[in-house]
């Protein structure tokens, strides 16, 4: 599979030079308003003014994720239709190479100190932080498909944690717009019901990537001698290419337009992840492994 501009010099192909510190306030606000409304409240004498505010901020996210399916509108459209054909280009996106997600991340397994090893599991628990709603609202919109959530994905959350928890990393604290942008995509997806297909695509991603990502956190746990490092994921490529197979597939068989929104999901979540890795490896000066490796 070609390769689309998520995986360009900067990972913001078609963004302006001041466009990163845009990002940076879009982020920041919709995860301060995401926080909001994942959370319980008390009915408060402004609940007119809160729904005014919400239609302003969904109106928001709303135009940064169309923004964002616009951009890699030249990759999804010409997605294959096919059931065959699409498993074979869904399954391509795990092949491993120098700009593949979890491969950008082997040098800050390699190299990084503890405490840089707990600033990046931060930012991994805080791009992790929408995830459960992801899972859960993904299910129960689609009741009638049974495993939706690909287990790997479904899971992700709790390795987080206990990396976190082994590290002594807290969740709060310093957090990159790059980690807030993929939480924040995760919600999206979660809670507007017209991305319910783009919230499987890229929970086929996140499965995709996962055990390769909790490996490179293993790694450094290990290497900075750390309990609590064992992986229960080790037959978490198998589930995954069952899920591809057995749940995927089938709901393009049943509807072929769903094939590109499933795509857009899935390469959406890897444009992110790829924004975060970047940004991981440039505020910790971790360069790549080998000279061959950009």
């Amino acid at each position: 599979m070609k390769e689309p501009e998520l995986y360009d010099d900067d990972g913001r192909p078609g963004e302006s030079r001041d466009s990163p510190l845009l990002l940076e306030r879009l982020h920041r606000t919709l995860a301060r308003w995401n926080a909001r409304r994942l959370h319980a409240e008390h009915p408060t004498l402004r609940w007119r003014d809160e729904i005014e505010d919400d239609l302003r901020m969904r109106s928001l996210e709303g135009e940064w994720i169309e923004a964002e399916r616009s951009a890699l509108s030249p990759w999804t459209r010409d997605v294959p239709r096919g059931p065959t054909a699409f498993q074979r280009w869904f399954e391509a996106l795990v092949d491993e190479g120098a700009h593949h997600p979890a491969s950008m991340l082997e040098p800050l397994a390699e190299r990084a100190t503890l405490s840089e090893a707990r600033w990046w599991m931060r930012q991994e628990l805080a791009a992790g932080a929408g995830l459960d709603a992801l899972v859960s609202l993904t299910r129960l919109r689609m009741p009638d498909v049974p495993g939706v959530a690909p287990a790997a994905a479904a899971g992700e959350t709790r390795r987080l944690v206990r990396r976190g928890h082994a590290l002594g990393a807290e969740s709060q604290g310093n957090v990159v717009w790059e980690s807030l942008a993929l939480s924040n995509l995760a919600v999206a997806f979660a809670l507007n019901r017209r991305y319910g297909w783009h919230a499987v695509g890229a929970l086929g991603a996140v499965a995709l990537t996962a055990p390769v990502r909790m490996e490179r956190m293993a790694e450094a746990l290990v290497r900075l001698g750390i309990a609590g490092a064992e992986d229960d994921r080790a037959g978490a490529g198998d589930e995954t290419g069952a899920w591809i197979r057995e749940v995927l597939v089938p709901r393009v068989a049943e509807d072929a337009e769903r094939a590109p929104l499933l795509a857009e999901g899935a390469l959406l979540w890897l444009r992110g992840a790829v924004r975060c890795a970047r940004r991981y490896r440039s505020e910790l000066g971790v360069a790549a492994s080998s000279p061959g490796a950009h």
